[in-house]
């Protein structure tokens, strides 16, 4: 791939870390109304027919082979139902400061140390280096803002998720593979998110009746829609592409822009201080994710 045309990737990546660094407050902000299971079933089910109708308009035809079925049930399962309701949560019951640290910071390392064994990623000193860089930056994010890290007892069942989500998330990456190599990444995505809405809906059934849908606002509806296009059909196009362009464990690196976009947000929305070591931990990361990206190497199929 030429040099100037890995770069559209690598911004793509980061403009997609970005979006999702923001929705950890919209994400917050929307389970001040509804349940967590019924906001992330409200963000995947609604996302569904646009993934479907895209996979018609790019690919044809939206069938799978029946054999692949129960595969993708599973990951369903795991990766949307499981996965999600667990990020959810995590962003409830712990501060936006752990949860963002938890969720993000081991989740590259987890993809880098679980690669080797689901495809043949050659682990370089350049991503080490940039990778020890990028994850120094992240800490300095978190560690130096107001809010901190907290590792009261009120926040453990937060911190438990949260952390468990990274090492799930890697492991669950990284298990799509092999089907990634018979089909295309949005057929494969596609199908499993189906799977994985199937399985939350009987979950969701108790919260239906908790929400005054009648008087629901501005913000409830922008919650919705945010995490429905921007986080969910954009983003998985965005980063899907440029996964599938520089291999997992570089692309799992540019999550560390979440965190700083989660800081920034704050700033910019909610008033929230920015403090230097902050700042210095942001020109570490990106200095550790522009070194990561600097270096040349074969594509590799891989999935959001």
């Amino acid at each position: 791939m030429r040099q100037e045309r890995r770069w559209v990737y690598y911004v793509g990546l980061a403009v997609v870390a970005a979006i999702w660094g923001a929705n950890f407050g919209v994400s917050r902000k929307g389970m001040e109304t509804f349940d967590p299971v019924l906001f992330a079933f409200l963000r995947f089910s609604l996302a569904l027919p646009f993934f479907f109708l895209l996979l018609k308009l790019k690919e044809g035809n939206v069938g799978m082979p029946a054999k692949t079925l129960l595969r993708l049930a599973v990951l369903g399962l795991v990766g949307i139902t499981g996965l999600e309701i667990a990020v959810m949560y995590s962003i409830k019951y712990t501060t936006l400061a752990n949860a963002s640290l938890l969720n993000v910071a081991p989740w590259p390392i987890f993809a880098a140390l679980f690669g080797p064994f689901f495809l043949r990623e050659r682990i370089t000193s350049r991503l080490v280096t940039g990778g020890i860089a990028a994850i120094i930056g992240v800490c300095f994010v978190i560690l130096g803002g107001g809010e901190g890290f907290d590792v009261s007892s009120g926040n453990m069942l937060g911190n438990l998720l949260a952390f468990g989500v990274s090492i799930v998330g890697a492991s669950f990456n990284l298990a799509c593979m092999p089907l990634m190599r018979q089909y295309s990444a949005l057929r494969v995505s596609t199908w499993y998110t189906a799977f994985g809405v199937v399985f939350m809906f009987p979950l969701t059934l108790p919260s239906w009746g908790k929400v005054s849908w009648t008087a629901l606002g501005g913000s409830e509806y922008t919650a919705i829609l945010f995490n429905v296009f921007v986080c969910t059909v954009f983003a998985f196009i965005v980063w899907n592409a440029g996964m599938f362009k520089i291999g997992a464990a570089r692309a799992n690196f540019f999550r560390y822009v979440v965190p700083a976009s989660a800081v920034a947000a704050g700033y910019l929305f909610f008033d929230e201080s920015v403090s230097g070591w902050q700042l210095v931990g942001t020109a570490f990361m990106a200095a550790g994710l522009v070194w990561i990206s600097l270096e040349r190497r074969a594509p590799t199929a891989v999935l959001q």
